[in-house]
């Protein structure tokens, strides 16, 4: 006679836990799909110097809400978007999630493909559109490159995911999910103040920093909802 395994913590109860979470995963994966898709949409017809009203009053609101003290603030934020603490946080995820070093080592591998393979992708679709930015005599920092989608927003947004993940999975082994709620609170803080920098230092349209943060969304949720299907237990 053949035991339950859902009643012994088997296959089956694997299976049952992991389907809500690769639901949401999938469920990110449809939400950015179509958000992405329909803001490209927009940006595409909306070309030849026309800009989307929603991106006018945002621009017109920075450039009249941004007093010396703020933009330096502002600056500092979105230096922390870029450069190299996008790796470094990818590095950071690997330590955290891994169990021993060569667990670790494999994650942060693993973490640092996920993120540079996103990134590439984001500079495709980025070349691809060919969005300008706001008119130079509006920045109030550096930039370079196309508009559409932020890679600031995109690469904040990845980061914060990565570092959520890896923290819940070490919190679930120690049965602590207060520290996952706090550090995703702050983390998706820390990712919205980078994108809306972007916006506030007048480099970047509002709808740049969506697409960013749908994109971020589209390939996390794709990347959870693939750990999540190979990681599932093979039916009886």
């Amino acid at each position: 006679m053949t035991e339950d395994a859902s009643a012994t913590g088997g296959p089956a109860t694997a299976r049952d836990a992991a389907g809500p979470r690769l639901r949401a995963a999938l469920g990110a994966v449809l939400i950015g799909f179509v958000g992405l898709l329909g803001l490209t949409m927009v940006v595409l017809t909306a070309r030849h110097g026309s800009v989307p009203p929603v991106d006018r009053a945002a621009h017109a609101w920075s450039l009249h809400h941004r007093p010396p003290s703020f933009t330096a603030v502002a600056r500092a934020v979105t230096a922390t978007g870029t450069g190299v603490f996008p790796y470094i946080a990818a590095v950071a995820a690997g330590l955290t999630a891994g169990r021993d070093l060569r667990d670790r080592l494999g994650y942060a591998t693993g973490a640092l493909v996920f993120l540079l393979i996103g990134q590439g992708l984001r500079y495709a679709l980025m070349e691809m559109i060919s969005r300008p930015r706001p008119a130079v005599g509006d920045w109030a920092t550096h930039a370079s490159g196309f508009a559409f989608p932020s890679g600031h927003a995109t690469t904040s947004a990845l980061m914060a995911g990565v570092l959520v993940a890896a923290i819940r999975y070490r919190a679930h082994r120690r049965g602590d999910r207060g520290t996952t709620r706090v550090a995703a609170v702050l983390l998706g803080c820390w990712a919205v103040a980078v994108g809306l920098s972007r916006v506030l230092l007048g480099v970047h349209w509002v709808t740049d920093v969506l697409a960013g943060w749908l994109f971020a969304a589209l390939w996390l949720g794709l990347g959870a909802a693939l750990i999540r299907t190979m990681s599932l237990p093979a039916r009886s």
